[in-house]
């Protein structure tokens, strides 16, 4: 298995930056009721990993989207949301305030805004896509072993979010979403060199001549 995969799709969804958002969101609520938000929330971003991992080609290759192309335009979001972590935010776009209080009034926050798109969102789902692409038939259903680990650990961080942020207090919170986002915006370089590489063979040839 590939742990590059494990470790690049944990700092791309990053419960603990999220806990923040959690606490806020289910204030007023009872400890039951916050954890049935934590269960689903996991439970959520465990379908959309796994729904991506095994037909999100399927989706490409009927719009007749080259994967070459996906990369490319994958590595952007990837990287957008790498230098949103470095400036200490969620990697995935907040939703606005409307949204948040429907979805309050609805007793959905479980999975908007928290699952989606604070934990998984276009770039979560297209970094999952192209991991897809690079494992071969049934290898492809370690994605869903993935999946289960961070849907695991979304639980973990939400059940415990209230002491894990007072023991890393926000400062803490900030340095490691920090850290990831230095980590995920090395490897949203790599994903578009490749893409970028495919669509346009002659830059691989002239790197190649130059060194």
């Amino acid at each position: 298995m590939n742990l590059k995969h494990l470790i690049t799709l944990l700092a791309i969804v990053n419960p603990l930056a999220v806990v923040p958002f959690f606490i806020h969101y289910t204030q007023g609520m009872n400890e039951q009721e916050r954890r049935k938000v934590a269960r689903m929330s996991s439970l959520t971003v465990f379908i959309v990993i796994a729904v991506s991992a095994l037909v999100g080609l399927d989706v490409l290759e009927f719009f007749s989207i080259s994967l070459p192309g996906f990369q490319v335009g994958g590595s952007l979001l990837l990287l957008i949301s790498a230098l949103s972590m470095i400036n200490a935010q969620p990697a995935e776009a907040k939703t606005n305030e409307s949204e948040v209080q429907a979805a309050t009034e609805r007793a959905g926050i479980a999975v908007v805004p928290l699952a989606i798109p604070l934990l998984t969102g276009p770039a979560a789902i297209s970094t999952v896509m192209i991991f897809a692409n690079q494992l071969p038939g049934w290898h492809r259903l370690q994605l869903l072993v993935w999946a289960g680990v961070i849907a695991a650990a979304v639980a973990l961080a939400f059940y415990f979010s209230q002491s894990i942020e007072r023991l890393l207090g926000k400062t803490g919170i900030n340095v490691m979403t920090r850290l990831m986002g230095l980590v995920l915006a090395s490897l949203a370089v790599e994903i578009m060199a490749k893409g970028l590489y495919k669509l346009f063979p002659i830059l691989a040839q002239g790197l190649s001549s130059v060194n």
